[in-house]
Order: structure tokens, then C-alpha cells, then sequence
């Protein structure tokens, strides 16, 4: 947050210091069917947390509507317990259940027939089954407070843009795909030294301590005559970034919209915010995804053939370097790339998004 009239409001429950640091510490190990687990009832119990203290906290700074994130399922719940109004943001790709959309967790591709359908019903069933932690706690809350039916919110306002999401057929009325919400203009970086093609590697904040993974991409990049630049988040020491081969650049953090401009790839693991930076500078994509919506992004990245997907079990130099050169030389994927672009800035983005917001609002008596 950088406007200075938006300020921070604590949930003051006297027990949540460090809860933060170790649900992102789950995060950041959220594979298999034990992180997964670990993972899910680490998310029910931060749900079970904001139902106990962030009303109270919504009260003290006089809230008259709510904006909540459609991946914590509190919002609408705590909303209702207030008697306020509230929109729903989707950050991520939209978490609506439709029997012709794969779930967003799983990387199928699509397919509206019976089978596709018949599968896709599963799929989401499976959802279900693990997600029950999640499910109870809100359950539970709905009869304390004494909910009975969902009301539904103002207006869902998505950052997805429409041309990046299968084809839906019960979107509610008041869905609104968008575009990145980012701050403009970026700041400018000056161009790396040397001749070499530049490729952006990145995992994104969670998983950026995959030293092995970054060395592959290292390596890859370098037998195709590119250079890495590595962006890990934090999760390697200073010892790990100087052992990575092929001379990458490596840091933490880059103005990665900025960067990316000046690469003729990128390599990602398909969190989504870093996947719309890459399209929208008209940059083709090797998809590694890992955990959480990344092999539904992927997918759909594939599906419109601006992305190459490669799991991370299969994730080899070999692998990649056929990954990077079909994608660098092929011109249908850059080609994609930059018609999502153009897309994207006819989308609106966060201007666009608090127009719907106050719109949506404004209707209220």
C-alpha cells in the first residue's frame, strides 16, 4: 500500500504473532498429499482466526462494504454477520464451479464433452473431499451466528483477462473479467550488459528455495546461447546464487515488469500475477507448475499456445532447452503472446476494477 489515506488495521487477538511466517512456510512446501494436507488445515485455521477477530476489527475502523478475496472463503461470511455489502476480487483465475471447467488446481486439458464433463465432475468432488477442514469451519460459524442462505455479492471483479479463461456458460451476471492490477508506469531498469538473449527464471515468493530447479534453468538457458535472469524471492542464501552455472543474474526481487520486456522468455512456475506480467510484455512462456492454481494457469497457457508445460518431475536440461528453443523460434507463441497483450490493455485494469467497485456500490440505497 503506498496511498498514504489507506492504512493497516491488525486483527488484535494476542495470539497471531508469527502465524503469518509459518502459513507461508506451509506454502512454500505444499506438494505431495501431506503438504497438501498440512497446507489445508493450516488455510482452515487462518479462515477460523479472521471469523473471530476481523469483525471486531471491521467494526473499529467503520466499515461500510467489504472487498474479499474469492480464495478466503471468510469474507462473504463475515460480511453477512455485519450486515454490510461486499464485492468479490479474484486475483487468481476464477474459482467458480462449472462442470465444462476443470478445477482450477489440476492441469487437464479442456474438454466440454460427456467425458470431459463426467471427469471434471470428479475432479471437483475430489475438491470437495479435501477441502473439508475449510468447509466445516465455515459451517460451523454459519450456525453460530445463524446464517442460512449465501448472499450473494455486488459484483465479482477479476484480474483474469477473458481471452486467458475457457469458454464458461454460468458465469453470474455480474462477473467481470479484467487485467493486471498493477501500479504505472514500472520503473525503468537499464539493459544487462552483454549480447546474449535474456530469459526470466522465476518460482515466485514461495517457492524460490528450489536451488535445484534454478540450476536447471541456469544451465538450460546457457546451452541456448541465453542468459538467465534468476528472480528467487529471498529463498536462496548469497553461497547458492554464486553456485548456479551459466553465469546468471541473480537477485531476489527485479522490477520484473520492466525486465521482462527486455527477455525473449521466461520460465515460470505459473503463479498467476507473474504469468500476466510475462504476457503482457508479449513474452512466451515455459510453464514448471508446482502447487495451488498453477497447473490450471498452466493449462490454459498451453491451451492458447502461448506456453510450453513441463512438470517439475520431468523438469531436465534436455527437457527445457526443447521447451526454450520452441518457444524462442517458433513465432506462434509470441505471436499469441502479443495478442493477449493487446487484449489485456483494453482490460482496465485496477482503474477499471474501482470503477466496478464504486458502480457497484453506488447502486446501493
Amino acid at each position: 500500500m503506498t496511498a498514504p489515506a489507506v492504512t493497516f488495521e491488525p486483527l488484535r487477538d494476542g495470539a497471531s504473532r508469527g502465524l503469518l511466517d509459518h502459513y507461508l512456510a506451509t506454502l512454500a512446501v505444499a506438494t505431495g498429499p501431506v503438504g497438501l494436507t498440512r497446507m489445508i488445515a493450516s488455510t482452515a485455521d487462518m479462515t477460523a482466526r479472521l471469523l473471530d477477530f476481523a469483525p471486531d476489527a471491521l467494526r473499529r475502523i467503520g466499515a461500510d462494504a467489504i472487498i474479499a478475496d474469492s480464495a478466503e472463503p471468510s469474507g462473504p461470511i463475515i460480511a453477512q454477520h455485519l450486515g454490510v455489502p461486499y464485492v468479490i476480487s479474484v486475483t487468481g483465475l476464477p474459482l467458480l464451479e462449472e462442470e465444462n471447467v476443470p478445477p482450477p488446481f489440476v492441469g487437464w486439458r479442456y474438454r466440454s464433452d460427456r467425458l470431459g464433463r463426467f471427469r471434471n465432475r470428479g475432479g471437483y468432488r475430489i475438491s470437495h473431499f479435501f477441502m473439508r477442514p475449510i468447509a466445516s469451519t465455515l459451517h460451523r460459524r454459519r450456525l453460530t451466528w445463524g446464517i442460512k442462505d449465501a448472499d450473494q455479492p455486488l459484483a465479482y471483479v477479476a484480474q483474469c483477462p477473458r481471452i486467458l479463461d475457457y469458454d464458461r456458460q454460468n458465469l453470474p451476471p455480474n462477473f467481470h473479467y479484467g487485467s493486471p492490477w498493477r501500479n504505472s508506469p514500472a520503473p525503468l531498469i537499464d539493459p544487462p550488459n552483454g549480447d546474449k538473449p535474456l530469459i526470466f527464471c522465476s518460482l515466485g515468493s514461495l517457492q524460490g528455495a528450489r536451488k535445484k530447479l534454478f540450476a536447471i534453468m541456469a544451465k538450460a538457458c546457457a546451452e541456448i546461447g541465453a542468459r538467465a535472469v534468476i528472480g528467487h524471492g529471498g529463498g536462496l542464501t548469497p553461497e547458492e546464487e554464486a553456485s548456479l552455472p551459466g553465469n546468471p543474474l541473480v537477485r531476489a526481487f527485479w522490477p520484473q515488469e520492466t525486465l521482462l520486456r527486455l527477455c525473449s522468455a521466461a520460465v515460470l512456475h505459473g503463479g498467476f500475477n507473474t504469468v500476466l506480467d510475462a504476457l503482457a510484455a508479449k513474452v512466451p512462456i515455459v510453464a514448471v507448475p508446482i502447487a495451488f492454481e498453477q497447473p490450471g494457469t498452466a493449462a490454459r497457457l498451453a491451451h492458447f499456445r502461448v506456453a510450453r508445460v513441463i512438470s517439475p518431475q520431468r523438469l531436465s536440461v534436455a527437457t527445457l532447452v526443447k521447451a526454450l528453443e520452441e518457444v524462442v523460434h517458433d513465432p506462434t507463441y509470441r505471436d499469441m503472446a502479443s495478442r493477449l497483450s493487446v487484449a489485456m490493455e483494453a482490460g482496465g485494469g485496477a482503474s477499471g476494477a474501482a470503477v466496478i467497485v464504486d458502480a457497484a456500490l453506488s447502486k446501493l440505497p
